[in-house]
């Protein structure tokens, strides 16, 4: 099991490696740096999409919630982690909005997702005041905090790197390191198992007692806080939030959770966690990869979508193969 698992890291760097061949030295850092803070959106929309077989479309709405919220409070002085913070109790309060549409009002999943994404939109221009917000020159943000720690700024000036892409893929480890552990401890509770096996058979969960309904609202709370931090965290990478930025959340995050779940198929592993955050890494590799080959900008959602379709097709190409090869075997003639 160990020895499959280093061949796929061992593939997964070469194919990185020679897409890297192609890109410059940003590019590639500007890829990994967003694939760890898109990462930790991905992990959220994995603990509804896979935990719970729930395809919540409010991911959208609670990514630009995070954002515009973190942009209104930094931009206006507030200590960037309080206001990170706020953005991830922002995204939680949008989770469990959703949660209550499709359990108490009964909506289903996808219609309460759609509802929640939609409202929160006029929520995220009401919370931002504007379209769009810009950080003011000079503002304190945990990028400009992280790039300030003595050892970050020695690697930055020994590799000849921008400060703002170290401090990216340094924020991006330690927030993605942060989420995953405080996950991976909840989830080996009993409620963490409890919250999986709602997902995993409803009915039986149901039958020892067990409210699901508070189940489905926790795991949404959970999810969209992750994705509101993540949205946060972008916000102060690149700088500016827009109303629009959620737009293409749901495409990126279903991408990286299938090219995660490649590298370790083991879907009942938390390792998986980090899967995914690879996925996004791998995905905005890829991207960038595209970008530098001369591919027009305009053709990249087409192109995503590409991706994504033949991503979620390899499960499907991998059991016909082994089913393929199963029956050789079986045709064999004994001897």
């Amino acid at each position: 099991m160990k020895l499959n698992l280093l061949i796929k890291i061992a593939a997964l760097l070469v194919v990185c490696g020679i897409m890297a061949f192609f890109m410059s030295t940003a590019v590639v850092l500007n890829a990994v740096a967003q694939g760890l803070i898109w990462g930790i959106m991905a992990v959220g929309m994995y603990l509804t999409f896979r935990f719970l077989n729930y395809a919540d479309l409010t991911a959208e709405g609670s990514f630009a919630l995070g954002a515009g919220l973190a942009a209104r409070l930094i931009a206006g002085g507030m200590d960037p982690i309080m206001g990170t913070l706020f953005a991830m109790a922002a995204g939680m309060a949008a989770g469990c909005m959703t949660g209550f549409l499709h359990t108490v009002l009964k909506i289903p999943p996808l219609l309460s997702g759609i509802i929640a994404m939609t409202g929160l939109y006029s929520i995220n221009l009401r919370v931002m005041g504007t379209p769009n917000i810009s950080l003011p020159r000079g503002a304190d943000t945990l990028i400009t905090r992280v790039g300030s720690l003595a050892p970050v700024r020695r690697v930055v000036e020994l590799a000849g790197i921008p400060e703002r892409l170290g401090a990216g893929i340094v924020l991006g480890l330690i927030v993605g390191a942060i989420v995953i552990v405080l996950l991976r401890l909840f989830y080996n509770t009993e409620l963490g198992y409890v919250v999986r096996a709602t997902g995993d058979n409803e009915a039986m969960t149901q039958a020892q007692g067990v409210n699901t309904r508070r189940m489905k609202v926790l795991s949404l709370v959970l999810s969209n806080g992750c994705i509101a931090i993540s949205g946060a965290l972008f916000f102060q990478f690149q700088g500016f939030a827009d109303v629009n930025m959620g737009v293409g959340v749901i495409v990126v995050g279903l991408a990286s959770i299938i090219m995660g779940e490649v590298i370790f198929r083991d879907k009942n592993n938390h390792k998986v966690f980090i899967a995914v955050v690879l996925g996004s890494i791998l995905f905005y590799l890829i991207r960038g990869f595209v970008l530098s080959i001369g591919i027009n900008p305009n053709d990249f959602r087409l192109f995503t979508a590409l991706v994504l379709a033949l991503a979620l097709s390899i499960p499907l190409f991998r059991q016909k193969l082994n089913l393929n090869l199963f029956k050789r075997k079986v045709d064999e003639p004994k001897c």
